[in-house]
């Protein structure tokens, strides 16, 4: 993106300018306003949310209890889960460190896969070392770890993150796929699902009801495809099950599962989705799923 085309756009200056700490000063509740106007084109209502959207900034505020840092890092979660559900649904990890430099990638195998653990989208994938980029993966994670994931979106589950990195073995199904299931839960009730799929490729994303029927909904960065079909897995009941006691207590958590062959693994867990500022299409949508989550002020 050239400059010019940059500057007309105020939710990427404002962002960018964010992700480098330039608004780390702003009050919470100030920087949430601000970031909503710019990003949805509409006055955030803290004192009456009603749409999806800004619940989750109401939620970034008001909801805070200390296991939500456990619950967002990617290499505690995974203790605090298996606790739940058991350790046959975890992910391997097969190393932690503190920096890039302390990794030892001779022990690891040639696929893999590194995760930063105090942030979002912090992942690289390793199908070949002789082809793996190492030097942009030291530049990226580096610049990460450097970084406190919360400022950005004011998520403060991450406030407290300690940033790590893991390692995990590189996983695909018998069709060299890995599909995700993102599991919306609303006060512990899975109310929906989404399948993201051609992430690289014109990234698409559908979303379903419980059964596994498509909904007449996306959102707007990664608008559906009818026409794609998914079949429904073969633990796919045990997965919403999973998701409902994981997300027991919670006003909302979207619970990640991978289905590989049939057997089920835990992704993660997210509060805040696109950070709660992500457009749906149709519009009216935002406020069907804000309708899904009943807050304590809307008990009141």
């Amino acid at each position: 993106m050239n400059i010019i085309k940059f500057l007309k756009k105020p939710s990427l200056i404002f962002f960018s300018l964010g992700i480098r700490g330039f608004f780390n000063w702003l009050p919470d509740d100030v920087y949430l306003k601000i970031a909503y106007r710019i990003r949805m084109g509409k006055k955030l209502d803290l004192n009456n949310p009603q749409c999806f959207t800004e619940k989750l900034q109401w939620i970034k505020l008001n909801d805070r209890k200390e296991i939500y840092h456990k619950m967002v890092d990617k290499y505690e979660a995974k203790e605090y889960v298996a606790n739940i559900i058991g350790g046959e649904y975890i992910i391997p990890t097969l190393g932690v460190w503190n920096s890039y430099d302390e990794i030892d990638f001779d022990s690891l195998p040639e696929q893999f896969v590194l995760k930063c653990t105090h942030d979002s989208g912090g992942i690289f994938i390793c199908k070949d070392k002789s082809t793996f980029d190492f030097e942009i993966a030291k530049k990226r994670i580096n610049n990460s770890i450097k970084r406190n994931y919360y400022y950005n979106g004011r998520e403060w589950p991450y406030i407290n993150v300690k940033p790590r990195i893991i390692a995990e073995p590189y996983i695909v199904d018998s069709n060299y796929e890995l599909n995700d299931y993102k599991f919306f839960c609303f006060n512990g009730k899975v109310r929906c699902l989404k399948i993201d799929f051609d992430r690289f490729k014109g990234h698409r994303a559908n979303y379903y009801d419980v059964d596994m029927k498509i909904l007449p909904f996306g959102e707007v960065i990664c608008p559906p495809k009818p026409e794609r079909k998914f079949d429904k897995p073969k633990e796919f009941y045990k997965m919403i099950n999973f998701a409902e006691v994981l997300s027991k207590d919670v006003n909302f958590l979207r619970v990640d599962f991978y289905d590989v062959d049939g057997q089920v693994y835990f992704g993660e867990l997210t509060f805040f989705p696109a950070s709660g500022l992500g457009k749906f299409t149709p519009t009216d949508w935002d406020d069907i799923l804000g309708s899904w989550m009943v807050l304590p002020i809307d008990k009141e």
